[in-house]
Order: C-alpha cells, then structure tokens, then sequence
C-alpha cells in the first residue's frame, strides 16, 4: 500500500498488508515499533490508520505553540518588504524559550496580505530555519476550498509537519459547506490537518457535531477552537474522542481550557511571553491548577492589551520594542496607536518581558 514520506512519520507509507487480513503500521520515530491489527477490508484499516494518525499527534502538537508574527521592514506601507533575517532570529528566540511548535503564516503572521508566493517562501523558510527541532504547523486556510489545497499542497512539498486551516471566512458556507471544504482539502492533500474555527474573524462558527463529522477523515487530526466557550472542550472531546488534538486559540481561556482536558494552545501572547506561556502550560497540562494561575495572571494583561487593536498590531510593536523585529507592517494594518503605547508597555512589564 504506497504512501508519501512526512515528518510526522504518521501518514500512510509506514502501513502495508503483511498478509490477507492484517494491517501492519511502522512507526520510526518509536525505533521501528510495529503495531499489528486484524483488517478485512481496506475502509477498516483506514479507520485503525485514523487512531494511530491521532495518537501520535497529539503527542507531538501538545503545549505553548506559537502563532508566530512575520518580521517586515520599511513602516507602514502596502507591500513592507519581508523580513527573513528577523524571522530567523524569531524562531531562535522561541526554541530557546521552549515554544513546542511554530505556527506560521497564520493570521498573526498576516496570511491575508501575503500572496501565494510569499505565503509559500515563508512556509518554506520556516521549515529550513527550524531544521526538524520542533513541529512546524503551517497556516493554509483560505475561503476559497482551490487556494487552501494549492496553500495545503505547498506547505506539504516544503516540508511542514501539518497544515491549520481557518473555516472559510467572508462567504459564510453553511456547516455542510464547511463540512466539505475541509473533507476535499484533506483528502486531496495528505498532510496531517488541524481545523481552525474563530468566528470573530470569519463570520462563520464551526459547530462541535461538525467537528465531530471531520474527526472521521484520517488526516484531520485536531482543532483549534477560538470562541472562548469552555463548554465546547467537552462537547468536542465526547464527539471526537481522547485522540483528537483539542487545542486553544484564545490565550485568556487557555489554562481552564486545558484544565478541561485541551492538550494546549495556538498563541499569540507567546510570542511577547514565550517561557511564560510555555510554563504556565505545562503545569495546567500535569493539573497544577495553583501554578498555572500564578503564572497565567502575570500574563492576563498581555492577554487582553494585545488586542487593543487588531492582531497583529500589537504584536509587533511589543515585539519591536523587544529588539526582535523592525518596525513593518502591512496596510491595511497599521501601527500601534500611540494613546496605546502605554497600555501595550505596562502589560509587558507585569508579564516580566521587559
């Protein structure tokens, strides 16, 4: 049964048929570990490579990973050149911080004003920069269900090890549209795929029994949920089972949402805060209720002041102010407000950052 190589190592090429009615699955990364199991038809050992696919990722997509900013140059202007040589620096920052993976390109790393090229060389950068030491999740979301799988099938071809696509903004599909779009993206493009539902961005909300419809696909492995309703981790947890990632996209509900049984969070405090939120997970993940909170109430001010203005807007002032970044962005993004500069700085100083 042929497949296609990923770093993962949890997509199809490590499944054979060792004989009639037994599925064998190979996992490298656990030193050739062999998992056996008795199959009669191919539909059933889709459905056992589904566990496994799961399984293992949400052992590896698990904790403070960050929705990393993209570095520009030269202010405020429509097309602020890229900043590889910040990027880097970024992502050095991050793995010496201890951030479990780097997402790129998504809407901190403002993926709408990016075009197709620019979306795929940053992808592309990324995954050379970080050089296999952490999980690389590229953003590939797009209204448009051709441009995600042309999005998705680049991410896959430079090497990421999995795909977060945001429900498609804008058009407003209906559940079953949504439904569909993510179903064909999956199927047509074999990388491992975390959905992304932030209705507050996309007028659009991904309901928990679609969730649970998608959950089926093999390579659907997770979502991230942004609506900072607490309720949904249960609901989705009980549609989808304990082996589908269940991550956060909302940094000032993240502890409880772990507490709840999340595996971790997608945000955008780590980039200001990256140890900070690394620690404060962690220890919501082992359930230290009491120094998760210590931790997390250090950090409630930059989780709400960076968003006084839209993300990433605040983001890279904070970062700027760090020495980590030049001072770029693109329009129709602007720079930080200067009657919020001071709200921005005393978040960052209770934070400890600066």
């Amino acid at each position: 049964m042929p497949g296609r190589a990923s770093n993962t190592g949890i997509l199809t090429e490590n499944i054979h048929f060792s004989h009639p009615g037994e599925l064998v699955y190979t996992s490298p990364p656990l030193s050739g570990e062999a998992v056996r199991c008795p199959v009669v038809t191919r539909p059933v050992a889709a459905f056992f490579i589904s566990r496994v696919q799961k399984r293992r990722a949400n052992a590896m997509f698990r904790g403070s990973m960050v929705a990393i900013a993209t570095p520009m140059r030269d202010g405020v202007a429509a097309e602020s050149p890229l900043d590889m040589e910040s990027l880097e620096r970024l992502i050095e920052y991050h793995i010496k911080e201890k951030t479990e993976a780097i997402v790129a390109v998504g809407t901190t790393g403002e993926s709408a004003t990016l075009d197709e090229k620019e979306h795929c060389d940053v992808i592309r950068a990324v995954v050379k920069m970080v050089d296999g030491r952490i999980p690389v999740i590229a953003g590939t979301g797009a209204n448009s269900t051709t441009e995600a799988i042309s999005l998705t099938r680049c991410a896959k071809d430079a090497g990421a090890d999995a795909c977060l696509l945001v429900t498609p903004y804008y058009n407003k599909p209906t559940q079953e549209g949504m439904y569909q779009h993510h179903k064909l993206v999956a199927e047509t493009v074999a990388i491992p795929q975390i959905l992304y539902n932030v209705p507050g961005r996309t007028a659009c909300d991904m309901a928990p029994e679609t969730v649970g419809r998608l959950a089926s696909v093999p390579n659907i492995i997770g979502i991230k949920e942004a609506t900072a309703d607490l309720a949904r981790v249960d609901r989705i947890r009980e549609l989808c089972g304990k082996d589908f990632m269940l991550v956060s996209g909302d940094d000032a509900t993240t502890r409880e949402f772990i507490l709840r049984g999340g595996d971790g969070v997608i945000s955008v405090t780590a980039n200001v805060a990256p140890r900070s939120m690394h620690d404060m997970v962690e220890l919501a993940l082992k359930g230290d209720k009491e120094g998760s909170k210590a931790i997390d109430d250090r950090l409630a001010s930059l989780h709400k002041n960076l968003f006084v203005e839209a993300n990433p807007i605040p983001v890279k002032w904070a970062l700027n102010k760090m020495g980590l970044i030049d001072k770029g962005i693109r329009l129709p993004m602007t720079w930080l407000s200067e009657q919020y500069e001071g709200t921005v700085l005393e978040a960052m100083k209770q934070a400890g950052v600066i």
